[in-house]
């Protein structure tokens, strides 16, 4: 909440989105406690002004960076307007080069700055009707892709070929694109969480993790499945079922008013008790919106407690250098008793064996 004599300076693209609807690559807001302002260039003005609500004036840039006395004079003008003496940044996304600018056109007033860290974020985590249908939707189309693409599992295809069929398949279900790069793990690569698919070829026998999401209308999905090409082994099995028990526990017991710690430990209990605590070496979960990324966090260095209307993952794993790896991930909507999986795809052991 801003205060009297305070403004934010809003350069994260996804918190400009969210304030005003504007999407172009090139604009930031000037939020005071009456007023916003959008600075932006002549490529986005048009749009600007077709998609952001009216309240928020737009200030047309392209003249002003080419002339820095121009820009120091309007800015200046604005912040006099509104008695501003302490303008929030927000320090993890702006860069030195871009905040040097701002602190240049800042200079003969008397304006202090300070971190705004997670302000907006804040806001956005919890969600709205409209927010949490998008979400929902993004998964939706995230499954059917997921669906389709087992079928175009044969030997010998790669895990790049895998990556580009689901931009593939995005397109024809409906996404506006990946809400990040696919991950596509063949055998032992499972066991490196965040595996670069490569041209590795897929081989009878080999276990996929498949790590994937959508966006929809700027809304992202995120969900992690294991598919097996032959019955798993032994210890692929009594992995596989452990993650799987250690995910479900977590999701029975998550709800607003426990801290993202908290939510953590659930899953990740199970696993330190069954041995293999060392080779669980990620957070449990994150939050889920306009960013693949947001907060809260499930984690042990997250004390703040989950809120209702918050979307976010709950995803243990077990990873064994050399052999395998196992993750299993749901998109969850937490509420005040509980929550709701907004995952459907199944999680029980699959068993795709190739032909």
């Amino acid at each position: 909440m801003l205060k009297k004599g305070q403004a934010h300076l809003i350069t994260n693209p996804s918190n400009i989105r969210y304030l005003s609807n504007f999407t172009g690559s090139n604009g930031f807001i000037l939020r005071t406690k009456s007023s916003s302002y959008l600075f932006t260039d002549f490529r986005y003005i048009e749009r600007a002004k077709a998609s952001i609500p009216s309240e928020i004036k737009i200030i047309d840039t392209t003249k002003m960076w080419k002339n820095e006395k121009e820009l120091k004079e309007n800015w200046q003008k604005i912040l006099k307007k509104h008695k501003i003496e302490r303008l929030g940044i927000e320090e993890n996304h702006l860069t030195i080069a871009r905040f040097k600018n701002f602190r240049r056109i800042n200079r003969g007033l008397v304006v202090k700055f300070f971190n705004m860290l997670n302000e907006i974020e804040k806001i956005r985590e919890i969600k709205n009707k409209q927010e949490i249908t998008l979400i929902t939707k993004s998964q939706r189309i995230n499954e059917k892709v997921f669906a389709e693409l087992k079928k175009h599992i044969e030997p010998s295809v790669t895990e790049l070929e895998l990556a580009w069929k689901i931009q593939e398949l995005a397109h024809k279900h409906g996404a506006d694109g990946l809400s990040f790069d696919p991950i596509i793990a063949f055998g032992s690569h499972s066991a490196i969480p965040h595996h670069l698919s490569s041209k590795t070829r897929l081989k009878k026998g080999d276990l996929i993790l498949v790590d994937m999401g959508m966006k929809y209308q700027g809304y992202c999905s995120d969900m992690t499945r294991i598919i097996f090409t032959a019955p798993p082994t032994p210890k692929q099995k009594e992995i596989y079922e452990l993650v799987l028990k250690a995910q479900k526990q977590a999701i029975s017991k998550i709800k607003a008013g426990i801290t993202g710690a908290q939510a953590d430990t659930y899953a990740r209990k199970i696993i330190e008790d069954a041995g293999y605590g060392e080779q669980y070496g990620h957070a449990g979960g994150h939050g889920v919106g306009l960013d693949i990324h947001e907060i809260p966090s499930l984690s042990d260095k997250y004390q703040e407690n989950l809120k209702a209307s918050s979307v976010i993952t709950v995803e243990p794993g077990i990873y064994l250098p050399g052999e395998f790896g196992i993750r299993i991930e749901d998109m969850i909507l937490v509420q005040k008793s509980g929550n709701k999986n907004l995952t459907l795809s199944p999680s029980k052991i699959p068993h795709f064996p190739l032909k």
